[in-house]
């Protein structure tokens, strides 16, 4: 199913039948706790689905129906698709967990003029886990309800993923000896006034030697950072530590990042690095850019809200951040009810901690200066409910696989510019921030 803004019903010759029941929890890795592992272990090689954070979340593979969307307009367009299928779709939950019913996996372009648009994707088939309970889901084109569905009569063949092989590493759209060109152009442009704080990004490109089967890259990345939200929808996978909106029955969350520092791989060393990026003038400088920017957009939506005075430091296997939970109570609803998690998504995007401030003046100047189309990287990613709740996070920390040629991939990393800002200094955290994905790709 195919949309840039027309309804998703023409498309939907048969209401979807959905099934959510209970599943015996799953067996685990890792003795009494779980592991994300355990849900990653379901999926196909062909086009999984995930969003899991330490052992909880949803793995999903299939397809019931998919949305594309392109320009300004690509959120509410999808989300027009989507209320279309829930509106049409039968459905059985004997669950009622938030992820249980009919969900939906999608991501859209950081940009309104990115030929990446936006893609919803209806799985076919859904297992979730939260708090020690476990579901599955089923979407069929059956036109009523059968028999309970079982996990062994849905579930793919299990294989081991495999190793990429040997990957090569090359430069981009801009070469990494030129970024510190476009990185002095951004200080320049703020020095002169025209924004307050500019978020730059580069891409790397990556081939591997064997095509990408994406459950290796997930299963590393869901291990070793357990902190993160770990993703994969429609050849865009990651691990994000950054969650842009969690909505849940009335109540709404957003994890801002923005300041951060290398680690040493020293315990003691980097609680002292972790000392100095608290009292960074110019790190906390960029926090409160990044944090007011989130309070602003969520502000319409809430009745009250909490935004914390101080940041705190969130340590990541390769780095630091400062981190600030935005928390708030959405308003009475009106008219349709409460705006769903993708509206407040389409409001959050983007924010100061992966564009800049004044919004529109970091867009234009990122748009002169930084040299590539980031496609969907820095965009929203996520899962969204049909009472419209879900959890959306920026795509961070990972890496578009090329639909052409799956032995090639593009990563990103981008850094907050300031005034203070040095380009070395931002060349070497973007280094720092390409991590993650270099290590998912690694066989050691």
């Amino acid at each position: 199913m195919t949309a840039t803004g027309a309804p998703a019903q023409e498309h939907l010759p048969h209401p979807l039948v959905v099934r959510t029941v209970a599943l015996d929890d799953l067996p685990t890795r890792a003795g009494e706790r779980p592991d994300p592992a355990d849900l990653l272990d379901l999926l196909p090689a062909d086009a999984p689905l995930a969003w899991v954070r330490r052992g909880d979340g949803l793995v999903a593979w299939g397809e019931a129906a998919r949305v594309e969307v392109h320009g300004a307009d690509r959120f509410a367009a999808a989300e027009r698709a989507w209320r279309e299928v829930v509106a049409h779709a039968i459905v059985r939950d004997e669950v009622r967990l938030p992820g249980t019913g009919p969900v939906a996996f999608a991501s859209f372009a950081f940009d309104d003029d990115s030929d990446a648009g936006g893609v919803l994707v209806v799985p076919r088939v859904v297992v979730g886990r939260r708090d020690g309970r476990t579901w599955l889901t089923t979407l069929t084109d059956a036109a009523r309800l059968g028999p309970a569905p079982r996990l062994a009569d849905v579930a793919p063949a299990r294989t081991a993923p495999r190793s990429p092989g040997e990957v090569t590493y090359g430069d981009g759209a801009v070469a990494a000896e030129d970024w510190t060109d476009v990185v002095a152009r951004g200080v320049a442009a703020i020095r002169a006034g025209e924004v307050e704080k500019v978020v730059l990004a580069r891409d790397v490109e990556a081939r591997t030697e064997r095509p990408l089967d994406v459950r290796w890259v997930l299963q590393r990345l869901a291990d070793r950072y357990r902190s993160c939200w770990t993703f994969s929808v429609d050849g865009l996978v990651g691990a994000t530590p950054e969650l842009l909106v969690r909505s849940e029955r009335g109540l709404v969350t957003s994890r801002v990042l923005a300041g951060t520092i290398r680690r040493t791989g020293d315990d003691d060393a980097d609680m002292a690095r972790a000392a100095i990026l608290a009292h960074s003038s110019k790190d906390l400088e960029e926090h409160e850019y990044a944090v007011a920017s989130v309070a602003r957009a969520l502000a319409p939506f809430c009745s009250s809200s909490n935004v914390p005075d101080v940041p705190f430091v969130l340590p990541l296997p390769n780095v630091l951040h400062l981190a600030s939970d935005v928390t708030g109570v959405l308003g009475a609803p009106a008219g349709d009810g409460h705006p769903t998690s993708l509206a407040l998504a389409a409001a959050l995007h983007p924010t100061a901690a992966v564009c800049g401030t004044p919004t529109e003046a970091a867009r234009r100047l990122i748009a002169r200066v930084e040299g590539m189309d980031r496609a969907r990287y820095a965009g929203p990613v996520g899962w969204l409910g049909a009472d419209g709740d879900g959890e959306w996070g920026i795509a961070l920390r990972s890496a578009q696989v090329d639909a052409q040629d799956p032995r090639r991939l593009r990563l990103f990393a981008g850094c907050g510019v300031v005034a203070a800002s040095d380009p070395a200094a931002e060349l070497a955290e973007s280094r720092a921030k390409l991590e993650p994905m270099r290590f998912a790709l690694g066989s050691d």
